[in-house]
């Protein structure tokens, strides 16, 4: 069974992609990752100047989700520079630099200064909870908004596609992604973390993060993202490629995502438990799962829920 497919010219030998904020700090650590079998890699969050982030405590893990409040800390781009520039000098799988920043200029001027590195995709990040005490509501919460930062990025990227992060903590992710499509997006992360959520120490009766309240990943939060795939995959009747990510710890996880509309699948939280292992995991599931359903190609499963639905109501 083959796990390989094309994406916007962008060849990927298998459809797992590691998340943006886990080991997505060196190049050392996307090789390793690499070498766990990924079919990509996803950066950190890049900032066009050095960000600190949120003091520890900032993450907790259960068996059933992560609370996260990092805070994006990140050293910049000149950072981002040093470390993208060494992997790309051997480039053993394709490269999503994942973006952030306050304002839709810095949006732009980051997207301008990492574009010149040349990675595969560029990831614009305009869904993260973790900063909402530094900057207010992320640009993922207006649908005018997050069409302007599509655009400010899509304007200085070159010829690099451009994938937007959602967010699931909106009223309709469909409408803010159908907004984001018009303004020039190229593809779309969905779904960012849930929440904020939190978590109360029962001695202390404090919350356990310094932060108070942070995101909310995991195998928890699968039911949100194959909803919100489902979602996004419908609004833009399947024609924009979507990295499918939230709470994918097996290749059924996977498969569940990619039926939903994903034709990638991030996986983060499962990274961070069971080492970049995982993704040989999930592939090996995949693949065994799809060869004993008589599936010979991934891109046969794309969309399949939609496509079966169709069907059924034509009957």
């Amino acid at each position: 069974m083959n796990l390989s497919q094309t994406i916007l010219g962008i060849t990927f030998k298998n459809p797992t992609v590691l998340a943006s904020g886990i080991w997505g700090i060196t190049a050392s650590g996307w090789r390793e990752v690499a070498r766990g079998g990924a079919g990509a890699i996803t950066t950190k969050s890049l900032w066009l100047h050095e960000h600190k982030g949120h003091p520890n405590p900032t993450i907790i893990e259960t068996d059933h989700w992560m609370l996260n409040a990092v805070g994006v800390p990140d050293a910049g781009v000149e950072k981002a520079r040093e470390e993208i520039g060494d992997f790309m000098k051997d480039h053993p799988i394709p490269l999503i630099a994942n973006i952030i920043a306050e304002s839709i200029e810095n949006f732009a001027k980051t997207a301008e200064k990492i574009a010149e590195l040349k990675s595969d995709i560029l990831e614009v990040n305009i869904s993260c909870p973790n900063v909402e005490d530094e900057f207010g509501k992320p640009f993922a919460c207006s649908i005018p908004d997050a069409a302007k930062v599509t655009k400010a990025v899509k304007k200085v990227s070159g010829k690099i596609p451009v994938f937007i992060k959602l967010s699931p903590n909106v009223e309709s992710i469909a409408a803010v992604a159908a907004s984001c499509a018009d303004a020039g997006a190229d593809g779309f992360t969905v779904i960012n973390t849930v929440g904020p959520g939190m978590a109360i120490d029962l001695k202390s009766r404090m919350p356990i993060l310094a932060n108070r309240v942070g995101g909310v990943s995991g195998p928890g939060i699968k039911p949100i993202a194959v909803k919100c795939i489902a979602d996004v995959y419908a609004a833009t009747k399947g024609m924009i490629p979507i990295i499918g990510t939230g709470g994918v710890y097996s290749g059924e996880d996977a498969l569940e995502l990619i039926l939903a509309g994903a034709s990638l699948v991030g996986i983060g939280s499962a990274v961070s438990r069971f080492g970049a292992g995982v993704f040989k995991k999930v592939c090996d599931e995949m693949q065994e799962w799809c060869t004993n359903e008589g599936i010979d190609s991934i891109n046969q499963m794309i969309g399949g829920m939609h496509k079966e639905l169709a069907s059924r109501a034509q009957r």
